[in-house]
């Protein structure tokens, strides 16, 4: 079984605030053109993405230049529904392995498109981003338009480690009755900082 966790590409998709709206135009049509194509303007971090070390750090890095490997792996799903702040817990511990594709489920996925979801999100610890690197993780990924606000520790504490960050998961709910699961999360073969992402949790039952 597959899950879709991401976002279509749309036309005037949600955006964060101050970045570059999203247009998708059928650019040549059948009737007209005797052909279909369709152009597309979107930055890097609209729907669901892949945030490379390179958005935050003074590094010249490129997401293509690493492994594809690296956006492929065992997934670990933290249910964190009702919680503001998202901090270590012991449990952690014994739940997350090297290598794994951390989930962290809060269900404001669900706000996705709404007014608030880009200024209202649920964030992670600083305590929690040196967990993530001290299990080794590959990637986590989030429900959520970001794991912080601004001055953004958590983004620089998982990056300096070369931990990938997903933002903007969705149907991150369907995980809860998955089982055990692997995440592919391929951004584009891009020269870019970080690269919208078609990503799917394949469930190993």
């Amino acid at each position: 079984m597959l899950i879709d966790l991401s976002h279509p590409i749309r036309t005037a998709m949600p955006v964060y605030p101050g970045d570059t709206e999203t247009k998708l135009e059928h650019a040549k049509q059948f009737k007209k053109d005797g052909y279909n194509n369709h152009l597309l303007t979107i930055n890097m971090h609209a729907g669901t993405h892949i945030d490379g070390p390179m958005h935050l750090l003074d590094t010249d890095t490129r997401i293509n230049e690493f492994p594809v490997d690296r956006f492929i792996g065992p997934g670990c799903l933290l249910d964190a529904r009702g919680q503001s702040v998202v901090d270590a817990k012991p449990e952690y511990e014994a739940m997350i392995q090297p290598d794994d594709i951390v989930i962290v489920l809060t269900g404001h996925g669900k706000q996705y498109g709404s007014p608030g979801y880009f200024d209202h999100y649920p964030v992670l610890t600083e305590s929690f981003a040196e967990l993530m690197v001290r299990k080794q993780v590959k990637m986590v990924g989030l429900d959520t338009p970001s794991p912080d606000h601004y001055p953004f520790e958590v983004h620089q504490i998982l990056f300096r480690e070369q931990i990938f960050l997903i933002e903007n998961l969705a149907n991150a709910e369907k995980l809860l009755d998955a089982g055990p699961f692997e995440v592919i999360a391929l951004p584009l073969h891009i020269d870019a900082d970080s690269s919208v992402a078609r990503v799917v949790a394949r469930s190993l039952l």
